[in-house]
C-alpha cells in the first residue's frame, strides 16, 4: 500500500515537470525572434529545437536519466533565457520608479 502511495506521488511529480517543460515550449514559441537576437539567447529556433526535443521526452520516453535533461534544458530557459527576453522586449520587471528612488524607496533628501 506504501508503495502505491509513493507511484502516485512520483507520477503527479512527473506530471507536473511535463506541463513545465510544456509551458517553456509555448512561451518559447509566443517571443519574438528578434528578441532572441537582441538578449544573446541563441536564436529562437534553436530553443524551439531544444524545448520540442525536451516536451517529447517528457511525454514519450521513459527514461528516468533522458527526463532529468529535458527538465533540465526546461528549467535553464525559464530561468535564464525568459528573464532576458522579457527584459529586451520591455514587458519584465515589477513597478517602475523614479529617478529619485533609492534601493529602499523614494530618497526626500530629509523631509
Amino acid at each position: 500500500m506504501l508503495v502505491n502511495g509513493f507511484y502516485s506521488v512520483v507520477s503527479w511529480i512527473f506530471l507536473a515537470l511535463t506541463v513545465f517543460a510544456g509551458v517553456a515550449l509555448v512561451m518559447a514559441a509566443i517571443a519574438r525572434e528578434d528578441a532572441y537576437r537582441a538578449a544573446s539567447k541563441n536564436t529562437k529556433q534553436f530553443w524551439l529545437i531544444i524545448l520540442g526535443v525536451a516536451f517529447a521526452i517528457m511525454l514519450l520516453v521513459p527514461m528516468m536519466f533522458l527526463q532529468i535533461i529535458a527538465v533540465i534544458a526546461a528549467i535553464v530557459f525559464m530561468v535564464d533565457v525568459r528573464p532576458a527576453l522579457r527584459q529586451v522586449s520591455g514587458k519584465g520587471g515589477g513597478r517602475r520608479g523614479s529617478s529619485s528612488d533609492g534601493p529602499y524607496g523614494p530618497y526626500n533628501g530629509g523631509r
